[in-house]
């Protein structure tokens, strides 16, 4: 049974939280589209607080977000009006990461100055083979630029995307130089010996490991990581949040399993626009179906198919 609230193992579960404060799970948040291509702020408002409630953090304008199909002011717009609308910043971990120093910069100074707890920086990913003084160089500067004590980075690893790989070493040197600054990692890069071995090599230092999936969260939280930042958990928060909070109790092997019956499901599908059509589904809401281009939303079929899918497995969301 999936996505269950009769199950002992998921009753009560407060939010669980990192070293620097940060839930152990995060949702790269899926961002609704307004009629003029923009983020539609009290859709995803209603979202967050959802997350917030299922004991999920929010990294809005994440990958699953669409974050690099809107601008840097649509984007600051969005963080300013969630803050506003009474969302609490210290579980938010908004990506701030651009191709342009300044863009990147200036992101990330309105998510310091609301308060948030972390930002998620993406590597400058359009130029490729780049080396690690380049990649250094970037983070460096920005900063630099920023220049508040109270910036706290988690870089953002995802080769399959970027094309570009964040190095133990160019890690090590990073905390070594900032070790204030840059306090942790999300690794999307779905290799797991890379994981581990990020882990091992930091493993004197405060930094963090979120695992960039549930898939890797048990053993992520073994080998000493904090958490996961995960597409699915846009659509399963609690069984995830559950198994962070319980990790080490009986019951937890199989929570994980079931996280990967879900996760399964959704991955035969392109993943944004499927989460996309199962909160419009359960909300009751056909405006959430839809992304932006250059993605294209589910066709009929394949929206029916998924929500057979889903049905065969028994899961719901509540609350929505």
């Amino acid at each position: 049974m999936l996505e269950v609230h009769n199950n002992l193992f998921f009753k009560k579960r407060p939010m669980n939280y990192s070293q620097y404060n940060l839930p152990a799970v995060f949702s790269p948040v899926l961002t609704p589209i307004n009629a003029d291509g923009g983020p539609d702020t009290a859709r995803l408002l209603k979202q967050c607080q959802w997350l917030d409630a299922n004991g999920v953090g929010q990294a809005i304008f994440g990958t699953n977000s669409e974050a690099n199909s809107f601008s840097g002011a649509q984007k600051i717009d969005a963080l300013e009006k969630l803050i506003a609308g009474g969302l609490n910043p210290k579980h938010m971990m908004p990506g701030t990461g651009a191709c342009s120093i300044d863009e990147t910069v200036a992101m990330t100074k309105a998510a310091v100055s609301a308060g948030c707890s972390g930002v998620l920086m993406l590597s400058p990913f359009y130029y490729k083979d780049v080396s690690d003084q380049g990649l250094y160089s970037f983070y460096a500067k920005v900063i630099e630029k920023v220049a508040d004590s109270r910036l706290k980075i988690y870089v953002y690893n995802i080769p399959p995307v970027t094309k570009i790989s964040l190095s133990v070493p160019l890690l090590e040197r990073l905390v070594k130089d900032f070790p204030t600054t840059v306090v942790g990692i999300k690794d999307s890069s779905g290799d797991w010996p890379y994981t581990e071995s990020v882990i091992k090599a930091l493993a004197g230092s405060s930094f963090q490991v979120y695992a960039g999936s549930e898939t890797f969260l048990m053993r992520n939280l073994r080998a000493g990581g904090v958490g996961c930042i995960s597409a699915t958990a846009n659509v399963n928060p609690r069984a995830i949040a559950a198994l962070a909070g319980k990790w080490q109790e009986a019951g937890a092997d199989q929570a994980q399993a079931d996280l990967d019956i879900v996760r399964s499901v959704f991955a035969k599908y392109p993943m944004i626009p499927a989460m996309k059509t199962a909160v419009a589904h359960f909300s009751k809401d056909p405006s959430w179906a839809h992304v932006l281009p250059p993605l294209i939303d589910l066709t009929a079929e394949q929206q029916k198919a998924l929500l057979a899918d889903l049905e065969k497995i028994q899961f719901t969301m509540t609350g929505l």
